[in-house]
């Protein structure tokens, strides 16, 4: 486990996790779109999603979860890989690399820097692998306040991408 501020403790993910992560997921979407986002991840929750609690456990038994707890309680995961979604326009790196396909936070919690843990857990992880290049996509709408959040924990906008009509955004970041 790994200790951060405000007590924020990050462990390994489970299966069991598959539901609390659905749940945070759903919460990001009402979030979203009580703030008039409706692009980034639509308007209808993950676990009402004919596949949704299927992607979710496909995200932590294919690939590799962490969840942020406070007081024993999940309010944030990220899931690593070694590249990204083959379902998006993204070419891998032409070096190893790891790929956050995930990242959320139970909204309840903003503000305490549960994204910036997790991003910083996933360098450290990223480094201990020996690999040298960590990589993520985002949603490139709106302001580009989700880039912007990237750029600020050590992200480099790298390349844009159009998924159908959803505009991404491609970040890197050197951890060697």
């Amino acid at each position: 486990m790994n200790d951060t501020p405000h007590g924020i403790r990050i462990r390994p993910g489970s299966l069991a996790d598959a539901p609390a992560i659905l749940d945070m997921l759903d919460s990001a979407v009402i979030w979203m779109n009580e703030r008039g986002n409706t692009e980034q991840w639509g308007t209808t929750p993950h676990s009402q999603r004919p596949d949704g609690m299927a992607r979710v456990e496909r995200y932590v038994t294919e690939n590799v979860p962490y969840v942020a707890e406070l007081d024993g309680a999940p309010v944030g995961a990220m899931v690593l890989d070694s590249g990204p979604s083959p379902q998006m326009p993204i070419a891998p790196a032409e070096e190893p690399e790891r790929y956050i396909r995930l990242l959320v936070s139970d909204r309840r919690y903003a503000g305490m820097g549960l994204g910036a843990a997790l991003l910083a857990h996933a360098v450290e992880e990223t480094r201990r692998v020996g690999v040298e290049l960590l990589r993520v996509d985002c949603w490139a709408g709106g302001g580009g306040e989700l880039v912007a959040f990237y750029e600020r924990n050590g992200f480099t906008p790298v390349s844009r991408f159009l998924s159908e009509s959803w505009p991404g955004q491609v970040l890197a970041r050197r951890v060697g």
